[in-house]
């Protein structure tokens, strides 16, 4: 996998992600694991170890992750604060691309922010990977292409159409599913035999979230140049206007993700 993120936009968004995840799919994991002398969990992509710090206290059960990414300085920062309940933690550096669950034999599989830059292929092998070890999977925060603001502009929906067909490129991983992931991975899951279940988790964005608005407005403006540099001008004075827009308070923003919980059935 070749997309990188660097340490402080981790640190920028996990606040805005903590807050977006879903309780109601967090509730049905609780009860699925709930009488479980412990818990093996593996977090694919797992950067700086967000998922961990958040997942980790609110699991009522003894718990041994592994986290998994190909950036060893974002694992280097990952650790298990001394307020959680009893938690193991190893680090894998290896890329997703190549990196196989059965080192784990994994009980939950978790990932943040992740499936919208995987292709079918690697999917596919997830969902088969799951299936063999008959893991739950709790996968999170995947963008589903809805950005609406507040008060909208003229220019949003041309920009949005372009940011959303630059994530469908190859982040590494084959070209990737970008806006479609959550539904297809539902899709997949639930072909597999596994009951799924879905929760939106958007960003709500305002003038007090500017650190995270503007290298997100930014990133936004990057990738619809490059996939439509010859209107760079047009996309770049959207991209001045709205966080204008933002730090003024006229508008809002609303980001869309979506968070899947999917569980093996019993009787399988």
């Amino acid at each position: 996998m070749n997309e990188r993120f660097p340490a402080d936009w981790l640190t920028l968004r996990e606040p805005a992600d903590h807050a977006a995840r879903s309780e109601p799919l967090l509730d049905r994991l609780r009860d699925w694991c709930r009488d479980r002398e412990s818990l093996r969990i593996a977090d694919l992509g797992a950067g700086t170890g967000s998922n961990l710090r958040y997942l980790a206290p609110r699991l009522p059960v003894p718990q041994h992750w592994t986290l998994v990414d190909h950036d060893p300085d974002l694992l280097a920062l990952a650790s298990v604060p001394a307020s959680l309940p009893p938690t193991t933690l190893r680090t894998v550096c290896a890329d997703l691309g190549e990196w196989v669950l059965a080192t784990t034999a994994p009980e939950l599989v978790t990932a943040s922010a992740l499936l919208d830059l995987v292709s079918r292929h690697w999917l596919d092998r997830l969902v088969r990977g799951c299936l063999h070890h008959r893991a739950a999977a709790l996968l999170v925060l995947s963008y589903d292409g809805d950005v609406s603001w507040t008060a909208p502009d003229p220019e949003d929906a041309f920009v949005r159409a372009a940011v959303n067909e630059h994530q469908a490129r190859d982040k590494g991983l084959g070209a990737a599913l970008g806006p479609l992931a959550p539904v297809v991975a539902a899709d997949r899951f639930r072909a597999a035999g596994y009951r799924v279940w879905t929760e939106p988790s958007p960003w709500q964005i305002d003038a007090g979230a500017l650190a995270l608005a503007e290298p997100l407005v930014a990133g936004w403006v990057e990738a619809a140049a490059e996939q439509l540099p010859e209107a760079a001008v047009r996309i770049r004075d959207w991209g001045a206007r709205r966080l204008e827009d933002l730090r003024t308070g006229r508008t809002t923003l609303r980001v869309g993700h979506r968070d899947l919980l999917a569980l093996p059935d019993p009787d399988r």
